[in-house]
C-alpha cells in the first residue's frame, strides 16, 4: 500500500502530515532570510502588480493560513471555496516564481526547498479536503 493509498484512506493522517509540514515550513522559511534578501536586491520592482517576494509572500500567507486551520480545527470553513482557490494557487504557475526556479539552476536553493514544499502543502490540503 502506497503513502497515496494510506492518506486517502485515513484523512487523520493526512492532517498529521499537514501539521508536521506547516512546523517544518515555518522553520524552512527563516532559513531563506539572508536568499530573501538577495533575491529582493537581484529582483527589485517588476512591472507586474507584485514583486517576486511579494508572490512568495502571498502564496505563504494563503496556503499556511488554510494549514494553520486545519491545525487548530480540523476543518476549514467554506472549504468548496478553499478548494477552488487552492486548485488555483499553483505555487509554480505565477510566472516570477517559475523564472527564479528554472533560471537560477544553482542559486537559492533555500528557497526553492520552501517553494516545493509549500506546493505539496497545497497539494495535501487540497487531498484532505477532498476526502472529508
Amino acid at each position: 500500500m502506497t503513502n497515496t493509498t494510506l492518506t486517502n484512506e485515513n484523512p487523520e493522517l493526512t492532517k498529521n502530515y499537514i501539521i508536521k509540514l506547516l512546523e517544518q515550513l515555518t522553520i524552512d522559511y527563516q532559513n531563506t532570510k539572508s536568499e530573501r534578501q538577495a533575491i529582493a536586491h537581484q529582483f527589485p520592482v517588476s512591472e507586474t502588480e507584485f514583486t517576486l517576494l511579494e508572490e512568495i509572500e502571498l502564496l505563504t500567507t494563503d496556503i499556511r493560513g488554510y494549514a494553520s486551520q486545519i491545525k487548530a480545527r480540523g476543518y476549514i470553513e467554506n472549504p468548496q471555496q478553499a478548494i477552488a482557490q487552492l486548485k488555483q494557487k499553483r505555487v509554480f504557475d505565477v510566472p516570477s516564481i517559475s523564472q527564479l526556479y528554472l533560471h537560477n539552476s544553482h542559486e537559492y536553493e533555500n528557497i526553492k526547498l520552501y517553494l516545493r514544499m509549500l506546493d505539496y502543502l497545497r497539494l495535501l490540503i487540497l487531498e484532505y479536503l477532498t476526502f472529508q
